[in-house]
């Protein structure tokens, strides 16, 4: 887990939740990483606001539905009025996830899911991707019973995808997209798609985000765009006019029978500290479409994506990065610029044009 340079201020946390339970357990899975301190908790907005005026944080992490004043209103209030960086704590249901999209529009910078009492597998993946999620939080442009955690090692594509001989054909006619996002993504790649004819090239979408709002998020992407979207299924095939949007909680690969390419749903260990991974969808791009593939790495905290987009370059593909001054966190390209994986570096508004030039 990456911590702050030496002497950096702790990052303040405020946990509003109407869960004493819940609550605890964010506390003190925040309290356990040395970078991060929580400042104080609050059982509905009209007391996170009592403690704004005491102290105010560096993130907010928000609950949706709460007595007085649900989290909505709460947060158009915060972004209107005096715009701190705020993650949005959902449980993993349905009916919420509509809601929890919205809040995304309206300025909340990630989505995560609730921890709750379970497997200790789950307990340290929830610990590492919370953690991780306040820390991009904190870096984030904006427009106006003790839970004990083990840091987990950071996997390579290796654990689900060993590095191997490509299976991708020479140049073809028929090309394919692969794009990564992390914090700030959501928005990010409704302009981007937004932008898309409808016979854009087929498109294989990882977007950090839990399980359950990946199908909300691409059933809303669909009444938007002019290409189809949804979330992909095991077998899907990757078609003109349609982008497949990885499952939460499940790695996306971009695997090849013949001339037609096909998504496989994976389960598997956090990659990149992440499940789905950009870089595991990216190394299966490179093995199994080479140069007849496009890979785009978006606004997001970290360096997943990195790797995977250096083996996209190194066979053949096409690469490109959105650029710093319109990405909400420019963690993810940059750490692939740096890494001599990219190509061209592009305005967010730039990026849709460049993509249908390269896969003509």
């Amino acid at each position: 887990m990456s911590a702050l340079p030496m002497n950096e201020p702790k990052i303040r946390v405020l946990i509003v939740d109407d869960s004493a339970v819940v609550r605890q357990t964010l506390s003190e899975v925040l309290s356990s990483d040395p970078d991060i301190q929580v400042i104080a908790t609050a059982s509905d907005p009209f007391v996170a606001a009592e403690r704004i005026a005491e102290q105010a944080p560096d993130v907010i992490t928000l609950d949706i539905e709460m007595p007085r004043m649900d989290g909505l209103t709460f947060l158009q209030k915060i972004m209107s009025q005096h715009p701190i960086p705020v993650i949005i704590c959902s449980s993993l249901a349905e009916a919420g996830a509509q809601s929890t999209l919205k809040a995304l529009e309206y300025g909340a910078v990630d989505i995560i899911a609730k921890p709750r009492l379970g497997s200790k597998r789950f307990l340290e993946e929830s610990s590492v991707i919370l953690c991780e999620a306040v820390k991009a939080a904190a870096k984030a442009r904006l427009s106006v019973h003790t839970v004990s955690r083990t840091i987990q090692p950071k996997l390579t594509a290796d654990a689900v995808l060993a590095r191997g001989a490509g299976g991708a054909m020479l140049e073809t006619t028929e090309k394919v997209v692969v794009i990564g996002a992390s914090t700030g993504g959501t928005e990010a790649l409704r302009s981007l798609l937004e932008a898309l004819p409808p016979d854009a090239p087929g498109i294989v979408i990882v977007q950090h985000m839990p399980e359950v709002f990946t199908r909300a998020f691409a059933n809303r992407l669909d009444g938007l765009c002019r290409i189809s979207v949804k979330e992909a299924e095991s077998n899907d095939t990757v078609l003109r006019g349609r982008a497949l949007i990885a499952p939460g909680n499940h790695h996306a690969l971009l695997k090849r029978s013949g001339a037609r390419y096909y998504v496989d749903i994976k389960d598997g260990p956090l990659v990149s500290r992440h499940r789905p991974s950009v870089d595991v969808l990216f190394r299966s791009a490179a093995r199994y479409a080479g140069p007849n593939a496009v890979g785009v790495i978006m606004t997001g905290m970290g360096d997943d994506g990195a790797r995977g987009m250096l083996e996209m370059k190194e066979a053949g593909a096409a690469t490109i990065a959105q650029d710093e001054a319109t990405s909400v966190v420019f963690g993810m390209p940059n750490e692939a610029i740096k890494r001599g994986a990219v190509d061209t570096i592009l305005p967010l508004e730039a990026i849709a044009e460049t993509i249908l030039i390269r896969t003509r």
